[in-house]
């Protein structure tokens, strides 16, 4: 007697599946409504519209391809309930920490010289973390899984945060120093400064990087770990030095954003090469492409920190540092040792 096939019921999203799929992997699998199966384009509409061309050749016509990217899962398995409660949490912190200082008066009792500092690299630095939050939700809109469009917009909410706690900053230090030009010139700083030039040219070509893989790269992979081991770990650690103790702990408190993000992404790149070992190529190629851009954009960054009131490092110290950070990602990513600059095309 043939016994008959058992009936699917709630999980065959899926497939045959021998246990109760996490509420993680419920709130995340297949919720991406331009990936539906049985569809030739991704929106209803003519398959030579403007929209689907531009998914077929930039998600769907990457070089960056797996068989089933869906199969892709978030180390920390961040679903928005999860992260809300988390960020609740973190901002929690943060405004305490706000609160402590602005009652002591911390901010009066900085040096001109460390003051001078902020007006130049912190206070501007909301201008390419905006950037990197556009090329962030660009990557989320595009990506060709929902658990990918995820864990990049968590991302992009990190950046969002990050940016708004920069802003208030730059506004209570004006307040305390209105001679500094803080809050006054950060436009003209990012745009003009010789300081900005290599980020802003390395963020805002990001903004063009269209190919959904290259976009996940040259943000995740390259910029961010490079630029956040300076605006973050090494402007942290400078800060504390120099008698701003605030800067120093909130640092420290966004970093755990980053860490967050290096994770994931970090976890898709290794996934991409198991599935695929050519990937590596791929991501070789992109890798080699930004790291040269991230450097130049470090090489102008780093006379600011090296120039420090106090703890100051030298300027092939904060290179080293930076490049030494993005090869830690790399190397989690299953992408290995770098090429020397000289190498790269």
């Amino acid at each position: 007697m043939t016994t008959p096939a058992r009936k699917r019921r709630t999980w065959s999203a899926f497939g045959d599946v021998r246990r109760v799929p996490s509420e993680y992997e419920v709130m995340t699998h297949k919720t991406n409504w331009t990936l539906r199966e049985g569809r030739k384009v991704p929106f209803e509409q003519n398959p030579s519209s403007p929209a689907n061309l531009w998914f077929l050749t930039y998600r769907e016509g990457s070089p960056l391809k797996v068989d089933d990217w869906d199969a892709f899962r978030d180390p920390d398995q961040m679903t928005y309930r999860t992260y809300v409660s988390l960020q609740n949490g973190e901002e929690t912190k943060a405004d305490g920490l706000l609160t402590q200082y602005a009652d002591a008066g911390a901010d009066a009792t900085l040096s001109p010289e460390w003051v001078g500092v902020l007006a130049t690299l912190f206070a501007p630095a909301r201008f390419p973390l905006h950037g990197a939050q556009q090329v962030q939700a660009y990557l989320g809109h595009i990506a060709p899984s929902s658990y990918i469009t995820n864990t990049a917009a968590f991302a992009t909410a990190d950046l969002l945060r990050r940016v708004t706690r920069t802003a208030y900053r730059t506004r209570e230090l004006q307040l305390a120093h209105p001679g500094s030009g803080i809050g006054e010139r950060e436009r003209q700083i990012w745009e003009t400064d010789a300081v900005w030039q290599g980020v802003r040219k390395a963020v805002e070509t990001a903004l063009i990087a269209y190919d959904w893989g290259e976009a996940f790269t040259a943000l995740n992979l390259v910029l961010l770990p490079t630029l956040d081991d300076v605006l973050l770990t090494q402007f942290g650690t400078v800060a504390r030095a120099s008698g701003d103790e605030l800067a120093w702990l909130l640092s420290n408190l966004l970093a755990a954003d980053s860490r967050r993000r290096e994770r994931w992404s970090t976890a898709l790149g290794a996934f991409a090469v198991a599935q695929r070992p050519g990937n590596a190529d791929v991501l070789r190629k992109w890798v080699d492409r930004w790291s040269a851009r991230a450097d130049e954009a470090v090489a102008a960054l780093a006379p600011v920190l090296a120039a420090a009131p106090q703890g100051a490092p030298t300027v092939d110290a904060v290179l080293a540092s930076a490049q030494a950070a993005r090869g830690r990602v790399l190397e989690a990513a299953g992408l290995g040792a770098q090429k020397p600059a000289a190498e790269a095309g």
